[in-house]
């Protein structure tokens, strides 16, 4: 047996450990060789590939990033593309193909496994957003990045008095903003799950300044949408570049919309910290290397039992898999969860 695996989309932390689980699985228990496909779909495209040993994934579980390089190339999206990688497939000689990725890089293994090629996914995102599992890898490593920012912002907002906007990411889905906003003491927290009227976040900091809090914490992912006040109209904002291949806009820059209008409507000081990329790097938590170890050691098992069409997902505290079209059905933040945050809002 030869299998293939790959890293597709945005890189976070854990894909080296995922890479470095399903290597030794591989060699060690069912003595299979194991073929790393460079740069995401691109590299199954143009056929560039190279060998995964023993020696090349000892001490890779500890870095960010992924050895093999990523990239957001959709087959999908230019003809005869999906079935040159069939071919390619059959030319390397990989009889299954390990997909470690997030809904874009899901949803590609998931269209190419309807064609007859035999893929396992492995559920990558910072945003987990992926159905079918409770957490994705990545995400504690980025909540865990965004709740020492929310502290150290803390600090540097009480001294001045001012009010901090914070961005983080998720396009879709609030889950890190959410997260790292209940850990970090957030006075606000918005989400793209629910559309927001500016005033009635300026409502919640002036009552606190009421109350004689003189500075306040505002979370906001960057897929957060604006709601206008008395009828439906919403809008997110969006920087001034093309769709990538699978369609998304880029997002960021509603922390400064956010921030210049509490100021202007409140009269506040106001600052703007933009996390971005810094979420998405670094070393993982011991949280996500042994969650990715843990899926990159089941979608081996998958493989050798000829599962094929779907992910491995983590349910409880068990790993399972489900099947890939239940991946790919968002999983928004859990509405006990926002509740729970509201009650510290303002």
């Amino acid at each position: 047996m030869r299998i293939g695996v790959l890293t597709g989309g945005g890189d976070c932390p854990g894909l080296n450990a995922v890479i470095r689980a399903v290597v030794r699985k591989a060699k060690m228990e069912y003595g299979w060789e194991v073929v790393g496909i460079k740069n995401g779909w691109a590299g199954y495209l143009h056929m560039e590939v190279m060998p995964l040993d023993l020696k090349s994934v000892s001490g890779i579980l500890p870095k960010g990033g992924t050895i093999l390089g990523t990239s957001r190339t959709n087959p999908f999206k230019t003809e005869g593309a999906q079935e040159k990688i069939i071919a390619n497939a059959g030319t390397l000689g990989i009889d299954a193909t390990v997909a470690i990725g997030g809904e874009d890089t899901i949803g590609v293994a998931y269209g190419l496994s309807k064609m007859g090629l035999p893929m396992v996914g492995c559920p990558k995102t910072i945003d987990n957003d992926l159905g079918g599992t409770d957490y994705t890898f990545g995400f504690d490593t980025a909540v865990n990045i965004a709740t020492e920012a929310i502290d150290r912002l803390h600090t540097t907002a009480e001294s001045h008095h001012r009010v901090m906007v914070v961005e983080v990411m998720g396009r879709h889905t609030g889950w890190i903003a959410v997260y790292a906003g209940i850990a970090g003491g957030a006075d606000v927290i918005l989400v793209p799950e629910k559309p927001f009227e500016i005033e009635k976040v300026c409502d919640l900091i002036r009552k606190r300044h009421a109350r004689g809090k003189s500075f306040s914490i505002v979370v906001v992912a960057e897929g957060a949408e604006f709601k206008a006040s008395g009828d439906d109209e919403i809008s997110i904002v969006v920087q001034d570049a093309p769709p990538d291949e699978f369609g998304h806009v880029r997002l960021g820059g509603i922390g400064s919309v956010v921030g210049r209008e509490i100021e202007k409507r409140t009269g506040y000081e106001t600052r703007v910290s933009v996390l971005g990329y810094v979420q998405r790097g670094g070393t993982p938590t011991a949280f996500d290397r042994v969650l990715a170890t843990r899926f990159g050691a089941k979608a081996v098992e998958l493989v050798e039992a000829g599962e094929f069409g779907r992910m491995v997902a983590l349910s409880g505290n068990k790993i399972v898999s489900v099947s890939m079209e239940e991946a790919l059905k968002m999983k928004e933040v859990d509405n006990d969860l926002y509740r729970l945050a509201e009650l510290f809002f303002g």
